[in-house]
């Protein structure tokens, strides 16, 4: 276990299923601190985590008392940490799927490159749902297209880790990035922004529901959400073009 008094992990937490306590154990095995965000979760999770944290003082657990969206918890945590001092911020899910045993590695990427956003590149494996993929596909041509292929790999992997204070400052100046937006959002403002892109391979995992696997991924609605996201951004895109360019040519 690597501590650390710059670089926090922090997790969002929804209904997690049964696999979150053991996805903290794995985070909290690599890295000190970690916090977890609940963000009004119904499922008992939110004592579990609670359970976990008081006997353990390198974990710290917030409550959000009604469910707000990922974007939202995240932002909350990001207050926090800043506060406390954190420089840098690696967000991962608490379902399982991201990989705890990477933590390490993309916080000495960040070390080595702290004035970047290191970016999980996703290895996947048979059990990722084909429809998933497709969507992936368009939204990252959307993303390089709005950063004029700024060197975004992939553009919703939430594995990542972020210089906080850009972050927040992005983040502070809309109301939006608080659902399934953020991570998609957050990739293209901080590449607007300067923040250059570092991507690094993870492995990830869609786990069955017999696996303790849960999604709240919605097709529709969370398809509707990004596609109303990438037309707010189209505008920032055409008035940020010329700059795009001039970093393109140096």
């Amino acid at each position: 276990m690597r501590r650390s008094t710059s670089h926090v992990v922090l997790i969002p937490s929804y209904n997690p299923g049964a696999r979150a306590v053991a996805t903290v154990r794995a985070a909290r095995a690599e890295w000190d601190p970690v916090w977890v965000i609940v963000d009004g979760s119904t499922d008992g999770s939110t004592e579990a985590m609670s359970a976990l944290a008081s006997a353990d003082p390198g974990l710290r657990v917030w409550v959000r008392a009604r469910n707000a969206g990922k974007g939202a918890a995240l932002f909350d945590g990001l207050v926090e940490a800043q506060r406390a001092g954190f420089t840098h911020a690696l967000t991962m899910d608490a379902d399982g799927q991201h990989p705890a045993g990477c933590i390490s590695g993309f916080m000495s990427a960040s070390a080595a490159r702290p004035e970047a956003m290191i970016l999980g590149d996703p290895v996947f494996d048979a059990s990722v749902p084909s429809i998933r993929l497709r969507g992936r596909r368009l939204s990252n041509w959307c993303t390089n297209v709005a950063t004029l292929w700024a060197g975004i790999h992939d553009t919703l992997f939430g594995f990542r880790v972020y210089p906080i204070a850009p972050l927040l400052a992005v983040m502070q100046r809309t109301r939006w990035m608080r659902r399934f937006d953020f991570d998609a959002e957050a990739a293209v403002r901080l590449s607007w922004l300067g923040v250059p892109a570092v991507n690094v391979p993870a492995p990830v995992r869609y786990f069955t529901r017999e696996e303790g696997g849960v999604s709240h991924f919605n097709y529709w609605r969370d398809n509707v959400l990004l596609t109303s996201m990438y037309l707010r951004l189209l505008a920032g895109f055409v008035i940020r073009l010329p700059l795009l360019i001039a970093r393109r040519l140096r």
